[in-house]
């Protein structure tokens, strides 16, 4: 059931966005310092496949959080921290496309290796702003609960601060420069209904709360997307599609030679 499905998932996900940091590196026709931001987008997609996702899956599975409060704390920050990550990469890459379109001979002389790599040390240090207070929403233990949960910081502030944080502010950037048509559309597919439930719900509480079934349908599709970029790299991207068939058919790449 839903082990097999996140099993798939997380292993789908390791193996595409290896794909990608391994076409990257070793094919000339993608060592453009730019994509050096897509070599840590899958960076964190990878962290949330192999940090993340097994323990929300095991959470989802036992109904109760069995990890300790310390864990709790930084499964939840990490959480955050990754997911945030991944979604602020793809609104860095936005801005590059379109600077690099309105801008292009002068953005095209300043955009080295080393302020590429300034401008994604930039989206690591956001995130984990922003990642920060789940740390302090530790295991408790609900009225007439059983067992402990593990759940994220309630407050109305938090709940509004990091879903314009990490989601609705990127959007709003995504949609201004509209660049990447694709990758836009596929990540507001995946996160939009988990943002604005989440929101509705902080800021109009019981009175907005979804389904329990229908809320855990939304937050686990938001990881779909940590799977998703290889594809849209793959169908979209030639270079990517012959690094792709190099790595994974190099005998045919020999014969060819």
């Amino acid at each position: 059931g839903l082990a097999a499905v996140v099993g798939f998932l997380i292993v789908f996900t390791v193996a595409g966005n290896v794909l990608v940091v391994v076409a990257v590196l070793t094919s000339r026709a993608l060592r453009a310092p730019q994509n050096l931001f897509l070599v840590s987008l899958a960076a964190a997609d990878i962290l949330v496949a192999t940090l993340v996702m097994p323990f929300s899956l095991a959470n989802e599975l036992m109904a109760y959080w069995r990890f300790g409060p310390v864990w709790c704390g930084v499964y939840l920050a990490l959480d955050v921290l990754f997911c945030t990550a991944s979604i602020a990469h793809l609104c860095a890459i936005s801005l590059d496309r379109y600077w690099s379109v309105t801008r292009a001979v002068e953005y095209g002389l300043r955009r080295t290796a080393r302020r590429v790599k300034a401008a994604i040390l930039a989206v690591w240090l956001v995130s984990a702003a922003i990642s920060c207070p789940p740390l302090v929403s530790l295991l408790r233990r609900p009225d007439g609960a059983a067992y402990p949960q593990c759940g994220l910081n309630d407050d109305t502030w938090y709940i509004l601060s990091s879903c314009v944080g990490s989601f609705f502010a990127p959007c709003l950037v995504m949609a201004l420069t509209f660049v990447l048509a694709v990758v836009m559309g596929v990540f507001v597919l995946c996160w939009f209904p988990f943002f604005f439930s989440y929101s509705l719900y902080g800021i109009c509480r019981d009175a907005c709360r979804l389904p329990g079934p229908l809320f855990k349908f939304f937050f686990w599709i938001g990881y779909v997307n940590s799977s998703l970029n290889p594809v849209i790299y793959t169908v979209f991207n030639r270079d990517f599609r012959r690094s792709f068939q190099n790595i994974l058919l190099p005998r045919r790449r020999a014969c060819r030679q």
